[in-house]
């Protein structure tokens, strides 16, 4: 028996817009909840695209703090050379000032002429621009440092003097460490190419007959 059969053509119209009704409403129930399904996943996918940029973010500052770091070391290397640098510079500037009393003192007397000026063989020329002078200087620094060995004081303050005052240019120890090279680069063998470059400066690799070896043409040499 079906119980519609019972109801009035009203009843039946109500029942019908009834259940019409409900499932609209189930219909839209199943729509918002799509719909907040739907906003829930892009609320996801934000928060993960969020997350990815924090990410990249702390990586970037982690970087930027190394940098920083390095940085802040670099300055403070820097400063400390600065520091350095000055306290040379005023070194050097004590040393030049006491050189130049040297030199006043030096100029009062009738003899300070012969401190720095020495009369020599002008058949003897220099093989470069102030050849003697760095000759005598050596010779002078040596004698010094010999005399101190010996607790001869007086001679050695004497001879430092000198030396205060007539500074070494370095050219003789250049040439030297030249022709040290110049033997070292050849494996110290006294070949052809390296008697070419002797030659060229003016330098005998033979006594008489006899070859040198490359010490004895430093020693003779310079």
């Amino acid at each position: 028996m079906n119980f519609e059969e019972f109801l009035t053509k009203d009843e039946q119209a109500e029942a019908q817009q009834e259940t019409t009704a409900a499932s609209a409403a189930d219909a839209d129930a199943e729509n918002e909840y799509a719909e907040i399904e739907d906003s829930i996943d892009v609320q996801k996918a934000v928060v993960e695209s969020l997350a990815a940029d924090k990410a990249i973010q702390d990586e970037r500052i982690s970087e930027l703090d190394k940098e920083n770091a390095e940085l802040k070391a670099e300055v403070t290397r820097l400063k400390n050379e600065v520091l350095q640098l000055r306290a040379r510079c005023a070194e050097q500037v004590a040393a030049l000032e006491k050189v130049g009393e040297i030199l006043s003192k030096n100029s009062e007397t009738p003899l300070s002429n012969k401190v720095s000026l020495l009369d020599r063989d002008t058949e003897v020329p220099d093989r470069f621009p102030g050849e003697t002078r760095e000759h005598v200087l050596e010779v002078i620094a040596e004698a010094r440092s010999a005399a101190e060995a010996d607790g001869r004081l007086r001679r050695a303050q004497v001879l430092e003097g000198v030396l205060l005052a007539n500074e070494s240019e370095g050219t003789l120890a250049q040439k030297r460490t030249e022709l040290e090279k110049l033997f070292a680069e050849n494996a110290n063998i006294v070949s052809g190419p390296v008697i070419d470059v002797l030659q060229t400066l003016g330098i005998s690799h033979k006594n008489g007959e006899e070859y040198l070896l490359p010490a004895e043409i430093i020693k003779r040499t310079y």
